[in-house]
């Protein structure tokens, strides 16, 4: 089974999470024309204190 992994910042709701997984199988199922259900999705959620860009931690960028 085919497996698509992304890392991102925390997310705010289940709903917004499912979303996400529905629209990346969509995409990689229409691409590779392999069938949707035969997709797993994996969600890791880092914190935005793990998380750095341009030598700032994420954190303190947003606040």
């Amino acid at each position: 089974m085919p497996v698509i992994t992304i890392e991102l910042g925390a997310m705010e709701g289940k709903e917004k999470k499912a979303e996400l997984t529905r629209a990346l199988t969509d995409a990689a199922a229409a691409v590779t024309k392999i069938p949707a259900d035969k997709f797993i999705v994996l969600i890791h959620e880092l914190e935005r204190d793990n998380i750095g860009v341009g030598g700032k931690l994420l954190s303190d960028i947003m606040k």
